[in-house]
């Protein structure tokens, strides 16, 4: 049977630099701060989204930071191309990968992941009585849990963005999006009706590799804990 992961990506030689993956856009900006204390220092044009480059060295040779789409942050630490992350609740949520440790809560980018269905219709309908129900999301594997737990089969359209079109459209009913001030939602004909989860950032790493690197690794998560205990 082929391994799930490849086995070299896990097994990084003990000189070599570690890699903290970060997320584009909005938590981006949020953890700036936090880096800081935690004593991460990338070179100055890593929170420039129109910088082509997306890996940076910091001050501290051991340690580089490559920045990468919200979504796949958790996939680069899982295959052990990075060994620690910053990462939405939501991503670990939907991709729950096992090689994934998230050690620390660290309280940045707040936001829910909810249903949200179209005003006119909200409320209109018991969704008790449901067997099934069409939804359009970027999170197939939430949404699908969500209904499951109540008994109803979610077919899921699977959308990257642009999910507040899709009732209105005709292509779903619902979609699980996630949330954070609702002015999207409302500005297009939206409202939430449910929140399946609060969502917050967390510190991930590669299980693997906390083994293999155990005094850096650990050293890290214990720079971010005093980051975040002097917030």
């Amino acid at each position: 049977m082929t391994a799930p992961f490849p086995t070299a990506a896990l097994e990084p030689e003990s000189d070599a630099p570690l890699i903290l993956a970060l997320p584009k856009g909005r938590i981006l900006s949020e953890c700036g701060q936090l880096l800081a204390r935690a004593g991460v220092n990338p070179a100055p044009d890593y929170a420039d989204e129109d910088s082509r480059r997306l890996r940076f060295p910091t001050d501290d040779p051991m340690l580089d930071v490559v920045r990468v789409r919200p979504f796949d942050v958790a996939t680069f630490v899982a295959f052990g191309a990075a060994q620690i992350g910053i990462c939405g609740a939501d991503v670990l949520m939907e991709f729950d990968y096992p090689e994934v440790y998230a050690p620390l809560d660290l309280g940045i980018g707040r936001c829910r992941v909810s249903v949200a269905e179209p005003q006119v219709t909200a409320g209109s309908d018991d969704p008790s009585r449901w067997s099934r129900v069409r939804v359009a999301t970027k999170y197939p594997n939430i949404a699908r849990r969500h209904y499951a737990s109540r008994g109803v089969h979610a077919d899921v359209v699977h959308l990257n963005g642009a999910m507040e079109l899709a009732p209105g459209l005709g292509l779903s009913r619902l979609i699980v999006d996630l949330v954070q001030t609702g002015s999207t939602l409302k500005a297009n004909g939206l409202v939430e009706t449910e929140v399946i989860a609060h969502v917050t950032s967390r510190l991930v790493v590669n299980r693997t590799a906390l083994k293999t690197r155990p005094e850096a690794i650990g050293a890290w998560i214990a720079r971010f804990r005093a980051a975040l205990d002097q917030a």
